[in-house]
């Protein structure tokens, strides 16, 4: 028990560590409010060693903090509608055994854009949004593979070290 609580806490670390460098980092393609997703790396990680309630609370306690430490409340607001249909529809996609990491993170990044647009679509009462989505799904797409990629190869290498 005490090991998965260090487990939790190393990796609420890293995804805020993640949140902080995300922040300071200049990304721009042309598509505000575009991000990088850093911190799909460590959900993905969880969600594979850990299991998804462990990859739930993870995400909703960096998405609270990092909104309190870096953000705003409509900050929070996003995150947390982009964070969990993100992690809903990763969830759904693993357990069906039938999708790699990589294609998990594709989807958790372009719905993590749709939960985003959806909120400002209500939020600004402002349906025309919707047009908006199409560079966000590319942009989802585009950073979820290099980030997949990426959780593969840290998965691959680290696996045996977490068994829970």
């Amino acid at each position: 028990m005490k090991k998965k609580v260090a487990f939790l806490g190393v990796f609420l670390a890293l995804a805020l560590v993640c949140s902080y460098i995300e922040s300071l980092i200049p990304f721009y393609f042309g598509v505000p409010g575009m991000k990088l997703g850093l911190t799909n790396i460590v959900i993905l990680l969880v969600l594979y060693y850990a299991g998804i309630k462990d990859a739930f609370l993870i995400s909703i306690c960096r998405v609270f903090l990092a909104g309190f430490m870096f953000g705003n409340g409509f900050s929070i607001i996003y995150s947390l509608a982009g964070g969990m249909l993100s992690l809903l529809v990763m969830v759904l996609l693993k357990q069906t055994r039938k999708f790699q990491m990589v294609t998990i993170s594709v989807c958790g990044g372009i719905f993590h854009n749709l939960g985003q647009i959806i909120v400002a679509v209500f939020v600004v009462d402002n349906a025309y949004l919707f047009s908006y989505f199409p560079l966000l799904f590319v942009g989802g797409a585009i950073t979820g593979f290099l980030i997949g990629l990426l959780a593969r190869e840290i998965y691959g290498r680290t696996y045996k070290y977490f068994n829970f």
